[in-house]
């Protein structure tokens, strides 16, 4: 009798989907195979998003991150896991120019990651790109209220929806990426009452950040809610203090270093 287990599937863009209106959708951002590997295990999708410019390169913004950096950690998440749905953020430049520019560059990213799909940002103005897309056979994330990619227009990361009037503009965003084929859509720091009531306006699931409790998921900087960024979001809740530890564990190693307190020879090979 066979003892062989069956083999890990990955979850699918459709799968996470058909998720709207279910049990809340787990996600979390990653950069590399290693913390991906421990988020595999708990995560729906894991987000290799562009803020890794920012995170793990020290840009102060989004806009710098090229096509060949996402691709380069796009292929190291992919490697790190089993099962979650690997989506990888379109950078700034890589998209906008028309539809053609778009699957060009999308499709790169998914042939050379293994990735099963990729985000842009943008609402009304991308859902043509999203539809050309999405007809082509590239699952498509959406992403709008605060989009980091554009901080230079909107002068910052500023919440969004504080003046009740703008509401329908993000209602419109939501019902357009929807309409155009977009499987789910991130909102992205928004007043909780909007998130709140664009959810359930729409066919597709909706990924919080910074946004509403109420939306189908929720996605994090993994490096925000484990402690290692000095200043995270208000938003966040961060669940470790990492920085503290891994900054306890280099002073202890430079006192090892510098008092030679290391093992010797016949205790490291005996």
């Amino acid at each position: 009798m066979s003892t062989q287990t069956a083999p890990v599937r990955r979850i699918t863009a459709p799968q996470i989907a058909k998720m709207k209106g279910g049990r809340p959708i787990v996600s979390l951002t990653s950069y590399h195979a290693h913390t991906a590997a421990i988020v595999d295990e708990h995560a729906d999708f894991i987000l290799v998003g562009d803020s890794l410019g920012m995170v793990m390169h020290g840009m102060e913004s989004t806009v710098g991150v090229s096509l060949d950096l996402m691709i380069m950690h796009g292929q190291a998440v992919v490697r790190g896991t089993r099962r979650a749905l690997v989506v990888v953020d379109l950078p700034f430049g890589s998209y906008e120019e028309n539809p053609g520019v778009a699957f060009r560059n999308a499709a790169r990213v998914m042939k050379e990651t293994g990735c099963g799909a990729v985000k842009l940002e943008g609402g009304r103005r991308m859902a043509e790109t999203i539809r050309f897309l999405t007809e082509r056979g590239i699952p498509v994330m959406a992403h709008i209220g605060l989009t980091p990619q554009s901080w230079n227009v909107m002068g910052g990361f500023r919440t969004q929806g504080r003046d009740e009037d703008t509401w329908h503009l993000h209602e419109e965003d939501a019902r357009a990426v929807t309409e155009a084929g977009a499987f789910a859509v991130v909102l992205e720091g928004m007043v909780e009452p909007l998130a709140a009531r664009i959810t359930p306006q729409i066919a597709i699931p909706t990924i919080g950040i910074g946004a509403s409790a109420s939306c189908d998921g929720q996605i994090l900087v993994l490096e925000d809610m484990l402690g290692l960024n000095p200043h995270p979001p208000k938003f966040v809740k961060v669940y470790g203090n990492l920085g503290d530890g891994i900054a306890d564990a280099v002073r202890r190693y430079a006192d090892d270093v510098k008092s030679r307190a290391f093992p010797s020879e016949d205790q490291l090979y005996r």
